[in-house]
């Protein structure tokens, strides 16, 4: 099969590798017809290369049809159509059954002191491959994938895996008052999406911050309030507060993580990381402040006292600095941590079986053949021809 494989920072290729194969009774082989880009792949491009062996397949946002079932999976036959989370959940632990999938402790990788594995994504969680390829074998057959209806093309459904579990996380977790006010940081994949949700659910006031014309366009267009982080630069607190009663947000959702712009301190940090070989990377990663922390400190500016701060931007460093006294002083509640993706799937469901509210079918900016894969890592890291989301798909020839 063709697949998307790591071989260095910022160098992804499609090569050739075996096709994936049965190994427990509850495995299927899921033949892809979908399988996203996602913010989250930009820090394996970038940051996380010590934590990646070359060859490694990434992508963990992949949705298609089972190919092949081991003996023991009764839930789903071949020929079914599923979307496969990006958590590697058994289901049926402890964690499992209290919603937290992303801990589960069947999956859970102890020796690296991390949740649940991950598909597609480092060593911390499992090494396990990924989705961005023609196959992927995914255990658990009978509690893992998602199987979703006929008819309905794949961009209503491929989110299931990543974008809208996490998106929907972000805004429970924030929990704005329906007559308050949301400010979400970065208008990628998840911060549009969690704008759009918040909208759905009813929030008054949601303002999205970001500094790519074409996402602030995006988010307008949705009913969100915008502010240019290029216009207002320092001044975007004081443009919070005067959207908002002068106190600031009721809820601030960080979807920006771990390489904002704005903090020159966490870019050295990245570039020395990554001209550092793995045997010296990893351990200053897991031990130092790497990470640009300027999304999250600009949330504690802008949520007001008492407010709440949900992260989803994806962290990497074991020693950023916080402020502490600040954080302490404004009573900030903060929540953070990976989807829990089939926690959210019952809510989620139904807005796409029976109607598109969320825009899923016209989500995605990019529609590309695997083939293509680097250039549109390179296109959507640079940010550029207005890629928000990107979507492989396997098989499709190159134009």
């Amino acid at each position: 099969m063709r697949a998307l494989t790591w071989h260095g920072k910022r160098d992804v290729r499609v090569d050739t590798h075996p096709d994936p194969s049965i190994k427990d009774p509850d495995d299927v082989i899921v033949q892809i017809t979908s399988t996203g880009l996602c913010g989250s792949d930009l820090h394996l491009y970038e940051v996380l290369g010590p934590f990646l062996g070359e060859g490694d397949i990434l992508g963990h946002e992949p949705m298609g049809i089972v190919a092949e079932k081991g003996p023991g999976v009764t839930s789903l036959e071949v020929g079914d159509r599923v979307v496969v989370p990006f958590n590697v959940s058994c289901g049926t632990c402890w964690m499992c059954e209290r919603g937290l999938h992303s801990q589960c402790e069947t999956t859970q990788n102890r020796e690296q002191g991390m949740g649940a594995s991950l598909f597609g994504y480092t060593k911390l969680y499992g090494q396990v491959p990924g989705g961005q390829a023609e196959f992927l074998r995914v255990p658990f057959g009978d509690r893992l994938p998602i199987k979703v209806p006929e008819g309905p093309p794949d961009d209503r459904f491929v989110y299931l895996s990543d974008v809208l579990p996490t998106a929907w996380q972000a805004v429970a977790y924030a929990d704005p008052p329906r007559d308050g006010s949301l400010v979400v940081l970065g208008l990628g994949p998840i911060g549009d999406m969690a704008a759009r949700i918040a909208r759905h659910r009813g929030v008054e006031t949601v303002i999205g911050i970001d500094l790519v014309p074409e996402r602030l366009q995006r988010a307008q267009n949705r009913g969100v309030t915008t502010i240019d982080l290029r216009d207002a630069g320092k001044d975007v607190p004081d443009a919070v507060r005067a959207l908002t009663g002068g106190r600031g947000a009721d809820a601030v959702i960080d979807a920006v993580g771990m390489e904002a712009h704005g903090s020159p301190f966490g870019k050295i940090a990245h570039q020395l990381t990554g001209y550092l070989p793995d045997a010296l990377a990893a351990p200053f990663m897991k031990a130092a402040g790497v990470d640009r922390m300027a999304a999250l400190q600009m949330a504690i500016q802008l949520v007001r006292r008492g407010g709440t701060i949900s992260l989803s931007g994806v962290y990497g460093g074991m020693a950023d600095p916080l402020p502490m006294l600040q954080m302490f002083d404004k009573q900030i509640q903060l929540r953070m941590g990976q989807a829990n993706v089939h926690r959210w799937v019952p809510d989620l469901l139904p807005l796409l079986t029976d109607d598109d509210p969320l825009g899923t079918e016209d989500f995605a900016t990019h529609h590309v053949p695997l083939e293509a894969a680097p250039d549109a890592y390179k296109m959507f890291q640079e940010k550029r021809d207005g890629a928000v989301k990107v979507l492989f798909k396997p098989g499709t020839a190159t134009s």
